[in-house]
């Protein structure tokens, strides 16, 4: 996995506004890969953190349709934290990166797009073992 925090790339969802509000649109051209899943956290405690993990093939933008939170992202040499909290900017993260989201504020709800249907065997949950794929 030769996947480099370089990357980790923020991502402008294109919107259109007008005196009754704003919509984003998340069309194939905005994201970089078609979208296979699509789910969302909320109700997620202050104190708590979601992720942990890489993955073996998916590529996912995460976005915060509210509130805010962080997104700690890691190529296995470099790291780096992104805040997200607006709803027409999201964070891609190709395969082979870890991450961790935590600091949600109240009322926050995580968007992610992914490029895979689920499936347990691709994903990373040990850092230890992410170290040493991101090293073969």
């Amino acid at each position: 996995m030769k996947t480099k925090i370089t990357d980790v790339v923020s991502i402008k969802i294109p919107q259109v506004h007008d005196h009754r509000g704003k919509l984003a649109v998340v069309e194939k051209d905005s994201i970089p890969f078609a979208v296979r899943r699509v789910y969302y956290l909320y109700d997620i405690p202050s104190d708590a953190y979601r992720g942990g993990h890489a993955h073996l093939q998916q590529q996912s933008v995460i976005i915060a349709l509210s509130g805010s939170f962080e997104v700690l992202v890691d190529d296995g040499k470099e790291q780096k934290r992104v805040m997200l909290n607006k709803p027409d900017s999201g964070l891609y993260i190709p395969t082979g990166i870890w991450r961790e989201i935590e600091n949600f504020s109240s009322g926050a709800v995580c968007l992610v797009l992914a490029s895979t249907d689920f499936d347990e065997t691709e994903y990373i949950r040990d850092y230890n073992k992410f170290k040493s794929f991101k090293t073969t």
